[in-house]
């Protein structure tokens, strides 16, 4: 089988991603210690079953005791106490800003094999949501984390057989115990960065799945298409910390002011979903019932007014990245149409280098509004990296509300689910009335087919799964 996507640009399996290219490769060859099945629960994966302390700061993991990597090593808690400690080690480094987002919450945990299937991690502060981030962090053997580069060795359903700068392939590893791959043949991984060519190599049949592609071109497909409304938020981040975003009716406005259906249709081909806060429904805790801000352009001018009643000069300055989003130079077109519409001037500062944009948001030298993604499906990681004043995590731009931190910090010390999703549907409600992002939509994403694909689902996190 082959499986056509725009890169194959892979790194240390360790780093913090959302590169959904990588993600196809790396989580058919790795394991976690759990994962998220496709209805969006946790279900184990190397750990057999888990429990944790009423405090949320003392996890254990019973793991499996049959589990065997594709080197031959046999798994153990060794290997989860070095692979989590090396997670965390500042010099595995990241990408696009994700620098040491492991160590910042657990890079201080005490994790120790208790003995050769149970693994202890305690916690310096609770954190009832940590399994939104071990299913994250894949597993190696302990023995080749030394190795550099470090071999792309996992206990997964397929396992690296070849490895060319145009392709990368995967061979079924029948001894997996966690998950049974659902394909007897080899996978091949391509690169084709051309959309037009990607989409013609699945028409012709060349390839059995092509990732990647507009809508326009998925209509082109007809029925020979899969799917994905995706967690991935994109929006407009605005500078709570000084200047015109310190005010409330401001930000609301910017909210009422935007067409987002326009927006959709004119940047995404109609693809994509209107958010009504920082998160999407496939995110633990976002309450669906809040419907997102309708096209009000005449509240946003009374809005507006109230602004400038309180100091608001009636200009905003906005930072567009020319990349990732890759429309957003449309959007921040559009933004400056409706602004002007209710008596906003915008300045509009475009930069070509992404990851000095990244690390630019991450320093918090933003202008008023810049346009950025969100795209974690933890829910914890979302708020905590870019809502919770009390943490001013990386991604964060100064919006505070103590009654929001309050809350969240409730959260991550309440180990029943549904007690916890009634505690963050409260700070949501609270979040999408405070409006400190311009809240734009979640894209669907496209992936073709060559009309024969059995056996192939896409996980909740928009990755291709090949296991039954």
């Amino acid at each position: 089988m082959i499986v056509l996507q725009p890169s194959l640009r892979l790194a240390d399996p360790h780093i913090c991603t959302d590169f959904k290219d990588r993600l196809n490769i790396y989580t058919a060859i790795f394991d976690t210690l759990v994962r998220r099945d496709l209805s969006g629960r946790f279900v184990p994966q190397l750990a057999k079953s888990w429990q944790v302390s009423d405090d949320a700061k003392t996890w254990m993991f019973d793991l499996r005791n049959d589990v065997i990597f594709h080197n031959g090593d046999a798994f153990s808690a060794a290997d989860v106490v070095a692979n989590l400690e090396r997670a965390c080690d500042p010099a595995v480094g990241g990408e696009l800003g994700t620098e040491g987002v492991w160590a910042s919450y657990i890079g201080d945990a005490v994790c120790v094999a208790l003995d050769d299937k149970t693994v202890q991690i305690t916690l310096s502060r609770p954190m009832a949501d940590l399994c939104e981030l071990l299913m994250a962090i894949p597993i190696l053997p302990e023995a080749v984390l030394t190795e550099s580069p470090l071999p792309l060795i996992g206990s997964g359903p397929y396992r690296l057989v070849g490895v060319t700068d145009q392709a990368m392939v995967l061979e079924p590893f029948k001894q997996c115990m966690t998950r049974q791959p659902s394909l007897t043949e080899k996978i091949e991984f391509r690169a084709e960065p051309d959309e037009a060519l990607r989409l013609a190599a699945v028409k012709a049949g060349d390839v059995a799945i092509t990732t990647t592609l507009s809508a326009e071109s998925a209509e082109l497909l007809g029925e020979n298409v899969l799917s994905y409304e995706s967690n991935l938020c994109v929006a407009m981040l605005i500078n709570c910390m000084n200047g015109p975003g310190t005010d409330k009716h401001l930000r609301q406005a910017l909210n009422y002011a935007i067409h987002t259906q326009e927006m959709i249709d004119k940047a995404r081909g109609g693809a994509a979903i209107p958010l009504n806060g920082p998160l999407t429904d496939l995110h633990f805790g976002c309450d669906s019932s809040i419907p997102p801000y309708p096209y009000d352009p005449a509240g946003a001018r009374e809005l507006v007014e109230l602004a400038k009643a309180a100091g608001f000069d009636g200009k905003i300055e906005l930072d567009i990245p020319m990349i990732l989003p890759d429309e957003s130079p449309l959007l921040g077109q559009m933004l400056t149409e409706y602004c002007a519409a209710v008596g906003i001037e915008v300045t509009v500062h475009h930069y070509e280098d992404r990851p000095a944009y990244a690390h630019r948001v991450k320093r918090k030298d933003i202008h008023d509004v810049c346009c950025f993604d969100s795209s974690p499906l933890s829910t914890y990681r979302v708020l905590h990296e870019k809502i919770n004043s009390n943490a001013a995590g990386p991604w964060w731009q100064g919006y505070d509300n103590p009654k929001v931190n309050d809350l969240l910090d409730q959260a991550a010390r309440t180990v029943d689910d549904d007690a916890r999703q009634q505690i963050y549907f409260e700070a949501y409600q609270m979040m999408h009335e405070d409006a400190p992002w311009i809240f734009l939509y979640r894209p669907t994403y496209f992936f073709g087919t060559n009309g024969n694909l059995p056996n192939v689902d896409i996980s909740p996190e928009g990755i291709l799964r090949f296991e039954k």
